[in-house]
Order: C-alpha cells, then sequence, then structure tokens
C-alpha cells in the first residue's frame, strides 16, 4: 500500500531546492521543493506525509516565470519554475 502512495506522489516533488536562500530559511524550519508545474498545495502536502513522514503546518507556492536572456550572442530561454515553501512544526526535521 505504501509502494502505491509513493507512486502516486512520485511525481509531484521534484527535487529540494538547495540555495543559500534556501539553506537560510531551513534553519527556520522551512524547507524549499522544486514541484511540478500542475501540483497543488493538498498535493505537496500529501506527498511530504508520504515521503518524509512529517505533516506540514503551511504550504506556500511561488511561480517563476520563463525569461528571455542573450547570453554569449545567442537568444535563449531560462527555463521557470514552480517553488513550494514548506512550513514544519519547531521539533520536525526533514533529512
Amino acid at each position: 500500500m505504501m509502494k502505491d502512495l509513493k507512486a502516486k506522489y512520485a511525481n509531484i516533488i521534484l527535487r529540494p531546492r538547495i540555495t543559500e536562500k534556501a539553506n537560510l530559511a531551513a534553519e527556520a524550519n522551512t524547507h524549499t521543493f522544486e514541484v511540478s508545474s500542475e501540483a497543488t498545495k493538498n498535493q505537496i502536502a500529501k506527498a511530504i506525509e508520504v515521503f518524509y513522514k512529517i505533516k506540514p503546518i503551511k504550504i506556500n507556492i511561488v511561480k517563476n516565470p520563463t525569461k528571455r536572456v542573450f547570453i554569449r550572442g545567442k537568444k535563449g530561454t531560462k527555463s521557470g519554475v514552480k517553488k513550494a515553501y514548506v512550513y514544519l512544526k519547531k521539533g520536525d526535521k526533514i533529512e
């Protein structure tokens, strides 16, 4: 049964976002994840519970749009991303 749940939520959370800002936020029990563009707050909360066995207090979602860039004489695009800020209780940790 647990295998079925993991398979269901495997494509919701793509990867943890490891940046300097995210590491500072993690010290205050706020973890940052890159999530699927179709993911909702409820789906993200369930995925966190299934994979990390922790119930989040609150989830905020931020969408960074796709941007056009001009680097070394070439035009291109910088892909957009959808981030989820997951707030945890004081004693909880994600490893």
